[in-house]
């Protein structure tokens, strides 16, 4: 049961990168998209980490509101 839960969420974190166009922004260049997600959780290991991730948080739900899609 846990692979099935870590498969499940594995796909959703996917959709997310697919979400935000990182796919098409990068031309599907890998090392690009896990260049950027380092450097994300580099600055969240930072001192401005809740400032940061409350920017992100909204950004996120802005994304996710259905009159924002595309």
């Amino acid at each position: 049961m846990k692979r099935r839960e870590r498969t499940r969420q594995l796909i959703e974190l996917g959709g997310l990168v697919a979400k935000a166009d990182l796919i098409e922004l990068t031309g599907d260049d890998r090392a690009a998209i896990l260049g950027l997600l380092v450097e994300a959780a580099a600055t969240l290991r930072g001192e401005r980490r809740e400032e940061q991730l409350m920017l992100w948080r909204r950004r996120g739900r802005r994304a996710f509101d259905p009159e924002n899609c595309r």
